[in-house]
């Protein structure tokens, strides 16, 4: 796979020559060990599928007891093979598996697909024969495919490494699948349905390559338009979702996740020997990476389908026209009940519908357009409701009616395919009278549906797709200042618990945790005796509260260890002392607080770990009763201000935040920076395995956190173990204060996604040569701030890239501004190689802050495990060589496409 040239981190091309995975897809040798002519062994089937569908390659088989198979000549092992091997396809028994793969990675093979079945699905001792089959090939770079899969199809060249009866066709759907079986049936229906695919794949246990590594090659294949998945189990989850938020912008990523319910989930457990967590996280983690859920499994070909040919809705509003009442009602009550609505007809619409319609018609939404309509009344009709701004999409159902014209029907709504700029779907219903029809819509690229309903759930499909992206790149707010969080203050109060030996924070600590990331809590002091007690209420003020605090009793009210609306130094004397007298064991004292008014709404805020994506966090009604009203909503951390915004919406308390029956609403934008920081508080703190805060009250005049429980992972467990989220947090171990030679006091930091309005502003700043030496080509500035442009360059995968932004408060104005901007990007697949681009403002060039920044991404690269940084550089510009020569990169010129090559050996120490 050529390498594409691009020096825009906007539009990377995840395509690299030669990746890793080219060994697998596109392999030019192919070593077949375990071929076999005994009838119906899967070694005689591979052997035969690869050699019956050309691929432009060379099939050696490999077994010591054969001097040939198929008519081909056999070798007694892998190193014995005249040729340079690229794949290798094991069949041969599990136990003599890791001494195969061996023998591969001493000849140089770069690829291997184990078929071979009795790995981690049988038990411990398959567990352990994978760890050693890993663990050989990890003294090579080799990658693996399976074990235990049905192996690899690449329509397009001809490959056909599986033991399936019969090759795919080709097309541009990538199916990759945790399930052989399941492929087989789906291969068999494919011919039936003529659906081609790109790449075939069933991935086994993923030993090696996961879903990650399989969605960052496919979304760099050309011929790859879309990727459905089956899946079982996430595997790599941090993986995962890194690959699907970055592809699923440009190409839709469709999964159905089996496993839904908790017997589905033991069973997909029990046949893939992994983890399943909770379905309801699993929702939260797709809806974060941007991967469309589907139920069915002719959703994931019906969705590839519609996305591939009809642009994305920008809302949930659908405009349906049908010739017949009853479909239109099946097909809003589908929509409806999908999370769609139908679209309110502006004046101007019905006006014009009026003038088209007969007096008879619907008038409003579904537009009926009358059993006798003619082709040429639908396509009006179509075309006027298309153009009301109030409609997101369009769905037109056609019933064969005796005046119906089904063909000509079709051909007078083919120019509307793509003209609308909305997404047209049609459902022709009926058999023969109206297969001519839904042919030519097909052909046109309108999808076409048997049923209305199944229409209209597709539809609010295609905008849940929309919406899910777009709460992924829609630029956030920042939620705080790095000033007002005090993470070494918070990580003390959990060390000194630890140090104890402790895993309960009592309230009073869980309160100073909240407080140190800016969550405003109940003012809360402790007494150790009645007489403190009485004399810290006096201080506050009463009415108060009296609480139990403990360092071992995690539900205060079970054991009666909460006590209200408390008026005087008598009433906090006799409840301390029956608080004291009714806990008996684990009390340590009481906490006393305010009494405060419950005017508002009670607020539950919280997490937990899941097994598969670690840490999650929880929004929702909070109360004693949060268990039975269980309103609620999952996500995963860290989160910005528009994700924190999109999981609110998903309760129903939510409605009621906004203000009813004449109540002020709350304030929705400070609750969503405090759920940000509490989702911080949960990513950067590992320790932490459970909290809640509950109720968090929320009124019109503030935000209080009330009560707060903590609860942290045993002091034993290894620190390598704990639950790490499965987005990367923002790395705050990169964050430099630092002072140019001129005095200049600068930030040196990760960008984030709150940057993009300072990203505009710092390209305002730049000169069209600054501009050209960093891209090698001249980019305007509206596109340079492109929205698109610039979520792709402050929405980074800090786990995949790291971008460093130089930024200083203007001292005129007080306000931040970047100065520079340093990258360091991996290519997929090549995990230990880094190339890095750098621009600087101009009124910042040749201060020194060029040579400071470059320094620190250095820094940053050997941290994450990069051993060799490169970079492309224009001859003309000198200054970046010069700062690349200073830190010891070797610079060698490159006349063909006429560049310096810079290449950095970060073994090396820097100058």
């Amino acid at each position: 796979m050529k390498r594409l040239k691009n020096t825009d981190p906007a539009h990377d091309v995840l395509g690299y020559e030669r990746q890793p995975l080219d060994a697998i897809f596109n392999p030019e040798t192919v070593a077949v060990v375990g071929a076999t002519e005994r009838p119906g062994s899967v070694g005689r089937t591979v052997m035969w599928n690869l050699i019956s569908n050309p691929f432009g390659g060379t099939v050696f088989p490999v077994n010591p007891k054969r001097a040939n198979v198929l008519g081909i000549k056999a070798y007694p092992s892998i190193a014995e093979v005249p040729e340079r091997v690229d794949l290798a396809v094991i069949v041969s028994p599990a136990p003599t598996v890791p001494g195969v793969v061996r023998e591969c990675v001493e000849a140089g093979v770069r690829g291997a697909i184990i078929i071979s079945a009795g790995f981690r699905e049988t038990g411990p001792e398959g567990e352990a024969l994978e760890r050693r089959v890993l663990e050989e090939a990890r003294r090579g770079r080799m990658r693996i495919i399976g074990p235990n899969c049905l192996g690899v199809m690449n329509p397009g060249t001809g490959l056909n490494a599986t033991f399936a009866a019969g090759m795919a066709r080709p097309g541009s759907v990538a199916f990759l699948s945790q399930s052989g079986a399941l492929m087989t049936a789906i291969l068999d229906m494919s011919f039936q349905e003529n659906v081609g695919f790109s790449s075939f794949v069933s991935v086994g246990s993923m030993l090696d390559v996961g879903w990650g590594d399989l969605i960052y090659y496919l979304g760099g294949d050309p011929k790859t338009r879309s990727i459905v998945v089956y899946m079982e189990s996430v595997g790599d989850a941090r993986s995962f979702l890194s690959a699907a938020r970055e592809v699923a912008l440009t190409k839709p990523i469709i999964v159905i996740k089996a496993g839904r319910t908790e017997q589905a989930a033991r069973a997909a457990a029990s046949h893939t020997g992994s983890l399943t967590g909770s379905d309801e996280v699993i929702d939260a983690a797709f809806r974060r990476s941007g991967v469309l859920r589907v139920e069915r499994i002719s959703d994931l070909f019906n969705m590839a389908e519609v996305l591939s040919k009809q642009p994305r809705p920008r809302g949930p509003r659908l405009t349906v026209v049908t010739n017949a009442g009853g479909p239109g009602v099946l097909a809003t009550d589908a929509l409806i009940r999908s999370g769609g609505h139908l679209a309110e007809l502006s004046q101007e619409t019905l006006q014009s519908l009026d003038g088209l319609l007969p007096a008879a018609w619907s008038h409003g939404n579904p537009i009926d357009v009358l059993g006798d309509a003619d082709p040429e009344r639908y396509a009006r009709t179509l075309e006027a409701a298309a153009r009301d701004p109030e409609s997101d999409g369009m769905l037109v159902i056609l019933t064969p009616q005796d005046m119906t014209e089904p063909t000509a029907t079709a051909e007078a709504l083919t120019p509307y395919a793509r003209g609308t700029g909305k997404p047209v779907l049609a459902s022709w219903m009926g058999g023969q009278q109206v297969a001519a029809g839904v042919s030519i819509l097909n052909g046109a690229g309108i999808p076409t549906f048997d049923y209305p309903d199944t229409a209209a759930r597709t539809f609010t499909s295609m905008w849940r797709y929309t919406y899910n992206l777009r709460s992924i790149y829609e630029t956030p707010e920042l939620a705080a200042d790095d000033e007002t969080i005090d993470r070494e203050a918070a990580a003390e109060i959990i060390r000194e618990a630890r140090e104890a030996g402790r895993t309960l924070l009592t309230e009073y600590e869980s309160k100073r945790l909240l407080a140190a990331y800016g969550i405003p809590t109940v003012e809360t002091r402790v007494a150790r005796s009645p007489d403190e007690a009485a004399a810290h209420a006096a201080r506050i003020g009463y009415p108060v509260v009296l609480k139990l605090h403990s360092e071992t009793i995690t539900h205060k009210t079970d054991v009666g260890g909460v006590r209200l609306n408390l008026q005087n130094e008598e009433e906090v004397r006799r409840a301390y002392r029956e608080m004291e007298a009714s806990v008996g064991e684990g009390f340590d004292g009481a906490t006393v607080q305010p009494m405060v008014s419950l005017e508002g709404y009670e607020l539950i805020i919280g997490s937990s770990p899941d097994p598969q994506f670690g840490p999650v966090v929880l929004f929702g009604s909070g109360g004693q009763l949060v268990e039975v009203y269980r309103d609620r909503a999952l996500a995963l951390p860290p989160l910005t201000t528009t994700l924190a915004r999109r999981t609110m919406e998903r309760t129903r308390i939510y409605e009621a935040l906004k203000g009813v029956r004449g109540r002020a609403p709350v304030d929705l934008g400070a609750l969503e920076k405090l759920f940000v920081r509490f989702s911080h508080l949960v990513a950067e703190q590992p320790w932490i395995r459970e909290m809640d805060v509950n109720p968090l009250l929320a009124s019109p005049e503030r935000l209080l956190a009330l009560d707060a429980r903590v609860v942290l992972h045993p002091p034993e467990t290894p620190e390598k173990e704990l639950p790490r989220t499965a987005i990367r947090p923002y790395p705050n171990q990169y964050v430099w204060r630092e002072e140019l030679p001129d005095g200049t006091r600068i930030t040196i930091r990760p960008i984030r996604p709150e940057d993009e309005p300072l990203m505009v502003k710092f390209h305002e700043s730049l000169s069209p040569e600054s501009v050209y030496m960093r891209y090698f080509h001249m980019m305007n500035l509206p596109q340079r701030t492109a929205h698109e442009r610039l979520t792709r360059i402050c929405f980074i995968d800090y786990a995949r890239e790291m971008a460093l932004v130089a930024e200083r408060r203007n001292p005129a104005t007080k306000e931040r501004e970047i100065m520079g901007v340093a990258r360091l990007s991996r290519p997929a697949g090549l995990s230990e190689e880094a190339e890095f681009s750098m621009l600087i403002s101009d009124k910042y060039q040749r201060r020194g802050l060029g040579t400071l920044m470059l320094r620190r991404l250095l820094e940053v690269g050997r941290a994450e495990g990069i051993r060799r940084v490169t970079a492309d550089i224009l001859f003309e510009n000198r200054p970046m060589q010069k700062i690349c020569r200073k830190l010891g990169f070797s610079l060698r010129r490159d006349t063909e496409d006429m560049v310096m090559k810079a290449e950095l050996d970060l073994l090396q120490p820097v100058s």
